[in-house]
């Protein structure tokens, strides 16, 4: 028989994985002591139908029903025998772009196991033109069988498919009659409106599935962690990571409390994660790490180590000239931050452009950095002022603490600006503010020629440039948060960079929820001054 691979090859023709969010059929061993599998996608393309797709050997060889499988033996259903599917897309349900391959919305209509009603090879029953088989769905039942009635010109078969008569036979039962999903629960409108899953294109299957809704850590998981003696293997959000060195300390203890060890790092990565990977799913990330704490002189990590785990997602940088990074982690998935926490990356530094458009930024940033002489009371109208420019210009923005000495400002823009379109805006802004307060702020680059004034630095508007993502620690005593705030919070008096830690954040995130989201499910575009 044809191996799997090759039996795929018309699959990977008719996609082009650049574009379509579908495993591209990378091989994938299973225990086939648990059966065969089968799955039936409700499937609205540029017309609606169903994916009737069966394992045999190694992959999913599929037909299209029109009008979907019915368990009423009376009715003959036509199929068309289309090209092998690989098993990764069992369970895919979620959006494929319109214009692409299949574009449109699929759900995981039923699945289950089969097994053929005979004893045959069921390969060699496709090829002859008839397969018996019986299922064990959650919809579908019993006896049925696909029979090929022709073949035309371009070689494209036409099937019949047909539910035998048995105990499991119902009159009358139509298809539309279910509409939801055995998966989700969810119709084919609730999924296009809010998809959970995206495929990654062109990825192997170990890293191909990119969840959008992280679920929180669990209670188990917490505790299996505390259990771990220094290090150990860690079962969370489903993946196993090897950790150690569970209890260094990492961070230098804030007056009376105690210090922040790896294993509380790794407690925070894990709680705040779901909230986090919004800005940083389909991001290339630049670590800071310090592997031997905060008190160490900490260094930039960008390569993805050649020892990372198969699962981790990743980007390969196709503009990357020689010596540059050629491969950047990707978190997109809730356990590649506990393993980037884990690797001593104490900061979480994630582009601003994702990497399907790597040089169009989703966002402009503002950073009020303070100098020597920069009283906090002064940073704090540097960024009122900001918030009232923005407000005049009708711009959205967020502003959180740096969770050092600054503050710094997030606007959300439609992507299509250029970083060279937006470091001349934000300078543009930067400076009309600056000009109103001009013995506070220096624009100067170099640190030693500021005079200890602030700088409003428009600069990191620039590729593979960054500002610390929210909710990310920083490397200083107590493992403080560069925390999201609301603008009337500049006017609390309690009020500092580095007020909220690891050990505070959680509960603060839980009182106010995500403050930053604005930025997420805004798109704007930036005005011009006049």
């Amino acid at each position: 028989m044809p191996s799997a691979q090759r039996k795929l090859a018309p699959y990977r023709r008719k996609r082009d994985f650049a574009k379509t969010p579908e495993p591209s059929g990378s091989s994938r061993r299973r225990d086939r002591s648990a059966g065969l599998r089968f799955v039936v996608q409700r499937h609205r393309a540029r017309n609606l139908h169903y994916d009737f797709r069966l394992e045999i050997d190694g992959v999913g060889v599929s037909w299209a029903v029109p009008k979907g499988p019915t368990q009423d033996p009376g009715v003959r259903r036509a199929a068309f025998h289309v090209e092998d599917h690989p098993l990764e897309y069992f369970d895919f349900e979620g959006v494929i772009p319109r214009g692409e391959y299949g574009g449109g919305d699929v759900i995981v209509w039923d699945a289950g196991i089969w097994e053929p009603a005979k004893e045959e090879d069921p390969g060699r029953a496709v090829a002859d033109g008839e397969l018996h088989v019986d299922l064990h769905g959650e919809k579908l039942h019993g006896l049925f069988v696909l029979v090929r009635t022709k073949t035309d010109a371009s070689g494209k078969e036409q099937w019949l498919l047909l539910k035998k008569r048995d105990d499991d036979a119902v009159e009358g039962w139509n298809p539309e009659d279910h509409p939801e999903s055995v998966r989700s629960g969810r119709t084919n409108d609730q999924v296009k409106a809010d998809p959970d899953r995206v495929w990654r294109s062109g990825e192997p299957a170990a890293r191909a599935a990119v969840s959008l809704k992280a679920s929180p850590v669990s209670s188990d998981e917490l505790a299996a962690l505390d259990a771990l003696g220094s290090g150990g293997q860690w079962d969370v959000f489903g993946r196993t990571l090897k950790v150690t060195n569970l209890d260094k300390v990492l961070f230098p203890a804030l007056g009376r409390q105690k210090p922040v060890t790896k294993r509380d790092l790794l407690r925070y990565a894990a709680e705040i994660a779901p909230t986090v990977l919004p800005y940083l799913t389909r991001r290339a990330m630049n670590l800071h790490r310090y592997p031997n704490g905060a008190d160490s002189k900490g260094f930039w990590h960008k390569q993805l180590p050649d020892h990372a785990p198969e699962w981790l997602p990743r980007w390969d940088n196709p503009d990357a000239d020689p010596g540059e990074t050629t491969t950047y982690l990707v978190v997109d998935e809730a356990a590649a931050l506990v393993w980037a926490a884990n690797y001593g990356g104490l900061e979480w530094h994630p582009w601003t452009s994702r990497v399907d458009k790597p040089d169009r930024p989703t966002y402009a940033l503002i950073d009020l950095d303070p100098g020597e002489k920069t009283k906090w009371a002064d940073l704090v109208m540097l960024a009122k002022l900001h918030r009232d420019a923005l407000e005049h210009l009708g711009v959205s923005a967020r502003p959180k603490l740096s969770g050092r000495r600054g503050i710094q400002i997030w606007v959300p823009i439609r992507t299509g600006p250029t970083f060279d379109d937006t470091r001349a805006w934000v300078e543009k802004l930067s400076k009309t503010v600056g000009a109103l307060v001009p013995d506070l702020v220096s624009f100067k680059w170099q640190k030693d020629e500021r005079a200890g004034f602030a700088r409003l630095d428009y600069t990191q508007n620039a590729i593979n440039k960054t500002l610390v993502a929210p909710y990310s620690p920083r490397p200083a005593a107590g493992a403080p948060v560069s925390t999201p705030i609301d603008w009337d919070e500049l006017d609390d008096k309690q009020l500092r960079p580095d007020k909220f830690t690891i050990r505070t954040l959680p509960k603060r995130l839980a009182e106010r929820g995500d403050l930053f989201a604005e930025v997420l499910d805004v798109k704007q575009k930036l005005p011009v001054f006049r």
